[in-house]
């Protein structure tokens, strides 16, 4: 995304629409905060995953991450998503039958990896009441990418820095920020992306296949196509590469809608792709494809701070 790297005169030119956006972005909060702009709460605690500046910065792996470990402390996960690029008037499942043209990509995957309830839709206090109807056991919500979504009150806001900062520091349009990066000191907890939160991942599967494994690192040595419509390719290219593998980087904007031709790159080597992105093509998946699971390794601090966070609100639901 090129305004991260905008510097010199054009930032400067675009500062003025930057100057009325932080204005309007202040002005929402200020409303929302002084109950004139609606909102609600739904009843369990909610705990907000998102960040301040545009594009992806491991959101998904740390939502996945959370909906692991409240399951393993007894907590009953369902997670919220607005679904990026799906053309939704109505709240509705994401499952790992979905299609991800219908409901995004990242809820896909998330119902995949994360075993617990994921619904969709642009409301979102809409999304968490059909949630909890259709499944009433959910006792804590994870709101996916939802910092900015100030309809649905929250209890816990989590917001997640990507490696490569806050570009220049501007807000829209002559940087990537959403919101000024002082809104970073009123959450309560930055997860840093590479140093508080690494993504690990050393196994890849056979497209075709899943049952077939084998480890990234028996690549080292050979020339792979690498395929990545991420935030950040070049993040999944440095992966790749440090298992020794030759890396031949294609880089797709962010939630790319991917096609086999994307992938005909006419010399038969194998392709190694997100696993975010393999969702898109289970249709057309070809022998030669491999998918790159990643997984989120976090500071113990954090999962203790959470369940600590969450068994207060049990307890004051109680008093």
């Amino acid at each position: 995304m090129k305004f991260w790297y905008r510097r010199g005169l054009l930032a400067w030119l675009l500062w003025p629409a930057s100057l009325v956006f932080s204005i309007a972005v202040v002005m929402r909060k200020l409303l929302y905060k002084a109950r004139i702009f609606k909102s609600a709460h739904p009843g369990v605690p909610v705990i907000v995953v998102g960040n301040i500046t545009v594009g992806g910065s491991g959101k998904t792996p740390l939502v996945i991450w959370i909906a692991e470990e409240l399951k393993k402390n007894g907590w009953s996960p369902g997670i919220i998503s607005r679904g990026y690029g799906a053309k939704l008037e109505a709240p509705r499942a994401a499952t790992v039958a979905s299609d991800p043209a219908e409901v995004g990509d990242e809820p896909v995957l998330v119902a995949r990896r994360a075993g617990c309830p994921v619904w969709v839709g642009p409301d979102r206090i809409a999304v968490a009441a059909a949630l909890r109807g259709a499944h009433p056991d959910v006792d804590v919500l994870v709101l996916d990418d939802g910092l900015q979504h100030y309809a649905m009150r929250r209890d816990i806001e989590v917001a997640v820095v990507d490696p490569r900062g806050l570009g220049n520091g501007f807000l829209l349009p002559a940087g990537p920020l959403r919101e000024p990066r002082w809104r970073l000191k009123t959450v309560d907890q930055v997860v840093e992306h590479g140093r508080s939160m690494h993504l690990e991942g050393d196994t890849v599967h056979r497209m075709t296949d899943a049952r077939e494994r084998r480890a990234l690192k028996s690549f080292a040595g050979e020339r792979v196509h690498a395929a990545a419509g991420i935030g950040d390719p070049n993040r999944f290219f440095l992966h790749v590469g440090r298992a020794g593998v030759k890396v031949i980087p294609h880089p797709f904007p962010d939630h790319h809608p991917f096609g086999a031709k994307d992938l005909e790159f006419g010399d038969g080597l194998p392709v190694i792709l997100t696993e975010k992105d393999a969702v898109k093509l289970r249709a057309v998946a070809r022998p030669e494809w491999w998918v790159l699971p990643v997984r989120a390794r976090l500071d113990p601090g954090f999962g203790a701070w959470l369940l600590r966070k969450l068994d207060e609100f049990r307890r004051s639901k109680a008093a």
